[in-house]
């Protein structure tokens, strides 16, 4: 079966090629579906399989896109004098990847999913770039990689923007702090509160987040995880982020939430 893998290209022809060896590396699919297992099947969490990293290549290529309209330098253009084009791959291959060393464990996934993608990494990229290239966008990749998760500091703007992305991926129960399936408590009805996210362009700064949320319960995540990431991310200054209860079923502890 053809695995479907939707990114808009947007004329990018590395992306697209760079896509094209993801779609069909059966051994990558594999570990995917080993992740799942690992987290869902075995832990009880929210999944960390080819849905989840689906989402946040998405989420983080509309971030990178919009930031780089609005004239904030990706740093492999900064620091390379690479392309915007070649920061969409650096964004996009470590939202793939992120997530890999689930495979082996939850505490440090970060640093087994950077030893694991490498491999790869190179096997994506070979012959899309340069040998000195390629060793200017693993490295890239891997610090994207090892910088989504605390207490590790995202030192580039594509590692922010992944961190942030993964933490977005929390509509309709898809919390990024995990919970036990099933039981009820904060975590739970926080996760189960988030109804949409939307990514906005916005004159006053480049981006706005807007969340609604069924029930106020739903900042806890926003707080506890969002927060954090876009405080540590290197790009607050660039996001403002609006929370709001949609319906009047709810009695209402707040009307909105806002970083």
């Amino acid at each position: 079966m053809a695995f479907v893998f939707n990114i808009p290209f947007r004329g990018n022809v590395k992306l697209k090629r760079v896509m094209e060896r993801v779609k069909a590396d059966v051994k990558l699919h594999g570990y995917w579906k080993c992740a799942n297992v690992m987290a869902i099947d075995r832990m009880g969490y929210t999944d960390h399989g080819p849905t989840h990293v689906k989402i946040v290549a998405n989420l983080a290529l509309r971030l990178l896109r919009i930031l780089a309209e609005k004239q904030v330098t990706p740093s492999v253009v900064k620091d390379y004098g690479l392309s915007v084009e070649d920061a969409e791959v650096v964004v996009v291959l470590g939202s793939i990847f992120h997530d890999l060393g689930m495979v082996v464990t939850r505490n440090d996934h970060e640093k087994y999913s950077v030893l694991l993608a490498l491999e790869f990494i190179e096997r994506c990229l070979d012959s899309v770039y340069s040998e000195e290239e390629l060793a200017v966008m693993c490295s890239e990749v891997l610090h994207v990689i090892v910088a989504h998760e605390q207490p590790n500091k995202p030192l580039t703007v594509e590692a922010g923007i992944v961190s942030i992305a993964d933490a977005l991926d929390m509509e309709a129960g898809r919390a990024r702090i995990p919970f036990k399936a099933g039981k009820i408590d904060i975590h739970a009805v926080s996760a189960l509160s988030i109804e949409k996210i939307e990514i906005l362009e916005d004159d006053e700064k480049p981006i706005t987040i807007k969340i609604r949320m069924s029930n106020s319960a739903g900042v806890f995540q926003i707080d506890e995880l969002l927060k954090p990431r876009i405080l540590s991310s290197g790009l607050q200054e660039y996001i403002h982020v609006v929370a709001e209860i949609t319906g009047e079923k709810e009695r209402k502890i707040i009307d909105k939430f806002e970083i």
